[in-house]
């Protein structure tokens, strides 16, 4: 009796190896979808009404304006920097290429990365204003968006919205 449980258990580990082998061979079928990040947000130019605060009201999309996205890793370096622009709509969607993460949590698009204003193509408003931390970097946040693409799907965080200001506005007249 002891000889046969030997003979079953010394096959079962001869037939091992051949079933792990099919079973990575079925893996190759269908490749595994990569996950890549994006950041899409808003560019307005700030009403004089609301100068000084951070309210939107009044405030008119910018087309053109530039943006950066920058992350840093654990130790406060740059690990991906790229600057995009808004469509004739004030919006930008930057799908961020070449953004490199570990396992650390710290390296999470999350924690790591901040959107930034850079320019303005309007000569009446292009200064920097600070509304949704856009002077110093506005922090994602996940909406739960996915994208699904062909060979992978993108996680699409949101940023801002950001503003730039007029350079200069009507004093206010008090009745």
């Amino acid at each position: 009796m002891a000889r046969s449980h030997l003979a079953f258990i010394i096959s079962s580990l001869l037939l091992l190896p051949l079933a792990f082998a099919s079973i990575a061979a079925y893996g190759d079928i269908s490749p595994e979808k990569k996950s890549k990040v994006a950041v899409e947000g808003m560019v307005y130019c700030q009403s004089c009404d609301n100068y000084g605060s951070w309210s939107l009201s009044k405030a008119e999309p910018i087309a053109s304006a530039t943006v950066s996205v920058i992350c840093k890793n654990n130790k406060d370096q740059v690990s991906f920097y790229k600057a995009f622009e808004t469509d004739g709509k004030g919006y930008f969607f930057a799908e961020l290429e070449g953004l490199q993460m570990s396992n650390s949590l710290s390296d999470h698009p999350i924690l790591s990365c901040r959107v930034k204003l850079v320019s303005s193509p309007l000569e009446k408003c292009n200064l920097l204003s600070n509304v949704n931390y856009g002077l110093y970097g506005s922090p994602l946040r996940y909406e739960r968006k996915k994208l699904y693409r062909k060979d992978y799907e993108v996680e699409i965080f949101a940023a801002g919205p950001l503003a730039f200001r007029p350079a200069h506005c009507p004093a206010p007249t008090h009745y």
